[in-house]
């Protein structure tokens, strides 16, 4: 299950995100999206989680969750069109 995970802190990396979402399941890959030209955080990013159920869980647990003071918008990633 791929998992966007939005209104990300800024300097939040990666590896801060799958460790976010492991504590829900097993993480494949976690990847938080930059800026081309400038190299910084956009604010969002992706998870992609193996088992469809603990996708889920993680959505549910971490939709609304806060992480350095912002509240995460966590939802079922749409196909890219």
């Amino acid at each position: 299950m791929n998992i966007y995970v939005g209104n990300l802190p800024f300097s939040t990396s990666s590896a801060d995100l799958e460790q976010a979402f492991s504590a829900h399941g097993q993480v494949s890959s976690a990847n938080v999206i930059s800026d081309r030209e400038t190299g910084r955080s956009r604010g969002f990013g992706f998870v992609e989680m193996p088992n469809d159920e603990e996708g889920r869980v993680a959505i549910r647990e971490m939709d609304g969750a806060e992480m350095d003071g912002r509240r995460l918008k966590v939802n079922e990633a749409r196909p890219r069109r």
